[in-house]
C-alpha cells in the first residue's frame, strides 16, 4: 500500500468508528432527548414510575390546590389524559389555570407526578413551539392569529 492509501484506510476506518458511536449513543438516548412528554405520552408510551421524565401541557382549569407551606398539587392536561402533580417551592409569577406548563421530576407508582420544577410561559401569548405542536395533534385548537413560538391556546 501506498501512503495515500494508508491515511485514506485510516481516515476512512476513523470516519466509520464515529459513525457507528453516533448511532448507538442516539439509539440509546431516543427517549431521553425529547424536551417532554404530554399525559397521553406517558400513558402509551407505559413510562415506568421512578424515571426522571418532564410533563408538558396545559395546568386543567379549577385543579389547583394550594396545600401547606408552598406544597401545590395540580393536574397538567393535553385534552385526552390528565395527570396529578405535586410540587413543593415557589411557583412562576406566570403560573395559572389553562396555560401552557412544563414540569420536571418523577412519576410515582400511584400516578402522581412528583416534580421538582415548574416552567411556565412568559407573557399570555407564548407557548414553547413544541408544546403547542404537541396540543395540536391532541386536538386542541389553537388561536388563528397565533404563528410558531406564539400561541394562544383554546380549550375546545
Amino acid at each position: 500500500m501506498t501512503r495515500k492509501q494508508k491515511r485514506a484506510v485510516l481516515i476512512g476506518g476513523g470516519v466509520g468508528t464515529l459513525a457507528v458511536a453516533l448511532i448507538l449513543v442516539l439509539f440509546a438516548l431516543q427517549d431521553s432527548i425529547v424536551f417532554f412528554h404530554t399525559p397521553s405520552d406517558i400513558v402509551e408510551k407505559g413510562v415506568q414510575p421512578g424515571q426522571r421524565i418532564r410533563l408538558g401541557g396545559l395546568v386543567e382549569a379549577g385543579s389547583v390546590v394550594r396545600g401547606q407551606g408552598t406544597t401545590i398539587t395540580f393536574k397538567v392536561t393535553d385534552t385526552l389524559k390528565e395527570i396529578p402533580v405535586s410540587f413543593t417551592g415557589v411557583l412562576p409569577d406566570l403560573f395559572r389555570e389553562g396555560q401552557g406548563v412544563v414540569a420536571e421530576g418523577v412519576l410515582k407508582p400511584d400516578g402522581q407526578f412528583k416534580a421538582d420544577s415548574v416552567l411556565a410561559k412568559h407573557d399570555e401569548n407564548y407557548m414553547p413551539r413544541e408544546v403547542a405542536k404537541s396540543l395540536e395533534s391532541k386536538g386542541v385548537k389553537l388561536g388563528e392569529s397565533a404563528h410558531p413560538g406564539q400561541v394562544k391556546a383554546q380549550m375546545p
